[in-house]
């Protein structure tokens, strides 16, 4: 079993990347807005949250701790 212990700050980071990629392709699919701003919006969130995807998961990789049996 393993747990990841991240800091709050980077965390938080994980969780935005997350959320601009999954609003980004939420605007793309909607048609609240109008079609020109909607796409612009939602490719940059799309484009943001792909782009910050690395670092997130090197967080996370980094953040690995495998927790041993005992008992």
């Amino acid at each position: 079993m393993s747990n990841v212990v991240l800091s709050k700050p980077k965390f938080g980071f994980v969780i935005a990347t997350r959320a601009a990629l999954g609003l980004g392709a939420g605007l793309l699919l909607s048609s609240r807005l109008n079609r020109r701003r909607r796409r612009r919006i939602g490719q940059t969130l799309v484009a943001v949250g792909a782009l910050t995807t690395i670092p997130a998961a090197m967080f996370v990789t980094r953040g690995r701790r495998v927790l041993s049996r005992r008992g």
